[in-house]
């Protein structure tokens, strides 16, 4: 299994132990970029902040440890957040 495959349907930030998503929350997959196919938590959102972009840190980005990929939602269908670069 390679590594994008291992990461897919996993929860972004979430244990490596218990890592899949859990029943009664609400989740946005990652599309593109260094997290792509991951689930990112949005339960407790507003729809203000879901809205927004998002800078998530990652290790497998552009800038290596410390650095963070930017996600923005997409306006329709179910929700997803899509790459648009990285950040220092």
């Amino acid at each position: 299994m390679d590594e994008v495959e291992f990461m897919r349907g996993r929860v972004y930030g979430a244990d490596h132990e218990d890592a899949g998503p859990r029943y009664g929350r609400v989740y946005a997959e990652l599309v593109a970029g260094p997290l792509d196919g991951l689930l990112l938590d949005v339960t407790h959102w507003s729809a203000h902040d879901r809205a927004e972009g998002v800078a998530l840190r990652t290790e497998i980005g552009r800038y290596g440890p410390g650095g963070r990929a930017l996600y923005t939602p997409r306006q329709a269908g179910r929700p997803m957040y899509d790459w648009c670069g990285d950040i220092p």
